[in-house]
């Protein structure tokens, strides 16, 4: 590894140092924004368990500090120290180490570490936030979640699998060696009442006068034709907003949605009817540099409460995902269409492995006619 090698990089990988053995390594990412990100860390073993120890991300460390913080960790392990500083973090660090590493991963520019520290910060850190992770037990897990088990029932079970994933954290990296928020506590919380929070959604027939209300407000030119296109797709607010002009094959009438940017994980293709064409015709008009579909009046991507705040300016009773809901009763109750089409429509994944095996196709040109006839019943009502 060199020093050019380091700065010119970017295909995603792993790459070794190999030199001096020091267990050095940078980790190479393609973040959501398309930009490279580039980390540091090194594998020792402390106490007899391998572990990973994060040194920082290029070009804020080189590869010379990477190196030499390195040989000194070696060098502090050898003596019997712990690198690390041989304290144990509290759960708020812990947690925070751990948004860290996700983050990148994540998809949304910031917004699910956000939803993360918020959560934390509300319903988890007043009961653990102090307590360092090697001190914890399932008592302290409870005291945290059972106050909002069943009034706040969908926050309490995100709020377990979060601390859940720090706890596990906390065990590889040694600090522990077991998980408090896992199976420990499953048999001493209490059953919730089985109410399930959705999306605020419109009948399906209501759609289209909220279509022709947002047309009708003075909202940005591209704000509006951005929520008539996730309508008529049936997709998500950030699969929308996020659109560029590569993604459009305009020969075809096909939008494909890169995987990276999926809640899947992988490409979806959207058949677009022909209201969705004249949308990206009329779109045209807010063409830049940044490749964007449907900029913000500063030339940005939207933001994320855009369209929600639109909507909710528009007193529109519904939410932006909300109307895949919609999208989706409207196919179960007024078509023919097979349930596996209209799920796939949605870029849902089929989670019957056995049927997911036989079903290799994406039914696109099914899913196209189901398209077509959506933009045909929002036309006519």
């Amino acid at each position: 590894m060199s020093a050019a090698f380091v700065r010119n990089v970017s295909r995603p990988g792993r790459y070794g140092d190999g030199r001096g053995g020091y267990g050095l390594s940078l980790l190479v990412r393609n973040t959501a924004n398309g930009r490279v990100s580039k980390t540091w860390s090194q594998r020792v073993r402390i106490n007899g368990k391998v572990t990973n120890i994060g040194l920082g991300k290029y070009p804020l460390v080189t590869l010379a500090e990477a190196r030499q913080a390195a040989f000194e960790n070696r060098r502090a392990i050898a003596k019997g120290n712990d690198p690390r500083g041989g304290s144990t973090p509290t759960f708020a660090e812990a947690a925070e180490k751990v948004i860290e590493v996700y983050a990148e991963g994540w998809k949304d520019t910031g917004r699910t570490a956000s939803k993360w520290r918020s959560q934390f910060q509300r319903y988890v850190y007043p009961h653990l936030g102090d307590k360092p992770v090697d001190k914890m037990t399932s008592a302290d897990v409870l005291a945290a979640l059972v106050p909002i088990w069943h009034t706040k029932a969908e926050i309490a079970c995100k709020s377990r699998q979060r601390i859940s994933a720090v706890m596990r954290w906390a065990i590889a990296e040694g600090h522990r060696t077991d998980n408090p928020a896992g199976d420990a506590i499953a048999g001493a919380l209490p059953k919730q009442n089985g109410r399930t929070s959705h999306y605020r959604a419109l009948p399906h027939d209501q759609v289209a006068g909220a279509i022709a209300v947002i047309q009708h407000t003075e909202a940005w030119p591209a704000t509006k034709l951005a929520f008539e296109f996730l309508v008529l797709t049936a997709t998500r607010s950030g699969e929308v907003r996020y659109a560029t002009w590569a993604e459009i094959d305009w020969e075809t009438a096909t939008w494909e949605i890169p995987a990276e940017r999926t809640k899947a994980s992988r490409p979806h293709r959207v058949p677009l009817c022909e209201r969705a064409v004249e949308i990206l015709d009329e779109a045209l008009d807010f063409a830049d540099a940044t490749g964007l579909i449907f900029p913000s009046m500063s030339g940005k991507t939207l933001s994320s409460g855009t369209i929600g705040k639109l909507l909710k300016d528009s007193g529109i009773s519904a939410v932006a995902h909300g109307f895949r809901s919609s999208f989706r009763m409207w196919a179960a109750e007024c078509t023919n269409i097979p349930r596996e089409v209209a799920e796939l429509a949605l870029g849902h994944v089929n989670k019957d492995r056995v049927e997911a095996a036989y079903q290799r196709s994406d039914l696109f040109g099914k899913r196209r006619e189901l398209m077509h006839q959506w933009a045909e019943y929002l036309n006519k009502i």
